[in-house]
């Protein structure tokens, strides 16, 4: 039997928030429940790509390989270039100069095992009820580096303790920021200095979580009442 498949975010556990699928027969409606929880990973999804495409957009700090004229890319003209010297250009033109042998990222710029491991040891010692600033753009950095050693570790076995320990690195501070937030969603609500700590995604999982542990709270001391 051919199933219809509806893609996006779900949980499996406090600690695992991840891309998953549900699959569903042609034959059977999807009740009020599922509505919602497709209309929330919708949303999810939405937010994240959102603030991928902002990241894409933002400027990057690159620094020239060597001398270049001007060139033209997606109609802007970049350059020219002169060995050594730095250029703000939007992130997505960085990667193509990268490409190009043009220029390459500021070492500030990226994401590694060292940075990585500053942010884990900071979430690891705060309290459930603190939470750490992270920069807007953690997460599409954290893909973008997985990806990049992914890469790289295919070509080259010496590159794989790395990418391993990149990603482990990651998938922690996820798991420790995640749990957090269920805590902190879990009271009363926050002021706005706790939650601008929060990334766009972070912030999305928050409201969510909060509005749907508020209706728990009303309706499992409620339930009944109104058949009595």
């Amino acid at each position: 039997m051919s199933s219809v498949i509806y893609s996006g975010i779900c949980f499996d556990s406090v600690s695992n928030f991840f891309d998953c699928s549900f699959y569903i027969s042609p034959k059977l409606a999807l009740n009020h429940e599922e509505r919602r929880l497709w209309r929330m990973s919708t949303k999810a999804l939405r937010v994240i790509k959102k603030s991928d495409l902002i990241f894409e957009n933002s400027v990057a700090k690159v620094i020239a390989n060597r001398n270049s004229p001007e060139i033209k890319l997606a109609g802007l003209s970049l350059g020219p270039f002169e060995e050594g010297n730095e250029y703000e250009v939007y992130y997505w033109v960085a990667k193509e100069l990268e490409k190009a042998g043009i220029a390459h990222h500021r070492e500030e710029e990226s994401l590694d095992a060292t940075k990585l491991y500053k942010i884990q040891w900071t979430e690891r010692v705060q309290t459930a009820g603190q939470i750490s600033k992270l920069q807007d753009s953690f997460y599409p950095k954290s893909r973008r580096c997985i990806l990049e050693l992914k890469k790289e570790a295919a070509k080259d076995p010496e590159k794989i303790r790395e990418y391993e320990k990149v990603k482990q690195l990651t998938q922690d501070i996820v798991n420790s920021r995640l749990k957090k937030i269920v805590s902190i969603a879990s009271a009363p609500a926050q002021t706005e200095q706790v939650l601008r700590n929060l990334t766009d995604e972070e912030r999305f999982l928050y409201e969510y979580l909060y509005n749907l542990i508020s209706k728990w709270r009303i309706q499992i001391l409620e339930y009944g009442e109104t058949e009595e």
